[in-house]
């Protein structure tokens, strides 16, 4: 059994192109709203975020997830291992 999602196996099997946030795994329609609203409409706008924070390192994506748009710990981390295996098939 596996232990991603089929939403973040998906995202990771292909290249972002322009995919929507909510595209990634951990970010649902309420997420996705609010992110919106900070200006992180698309995929690759998070990936950018999730870059500038260091992809992660001492969980600076995660922090940033949870305080600015309310995600809680299981939906930022699903949201930070989807952005990180996607870097390591793709950058």
């Amino acid at each position: 059994m596996s232990l991603t999602s089929q939403k973040h196996r998906d995202f990771v099997s292909e290249p972002m192109g322009d995919k929507p946030v909510t595209a990634l795994a951990g970010i649902g329609d309420v997420l996705g709203g609010k992110l919106e609203e900070l200006g992180f409409d698309k995929a690759y706008t998070m990936l950018g975020q999730f870059l500038l924070l260091k992809k992660n390192a001492d969980g600076l994506f995660t922090d940033w997830l949870k305080n600015s748009c309310g995600a809680n710990v299981r939906q930022a981390d699903l949201c930070a291992s989807c952005l990180k295996e996607w870097c390591s098939s793709f950058l």
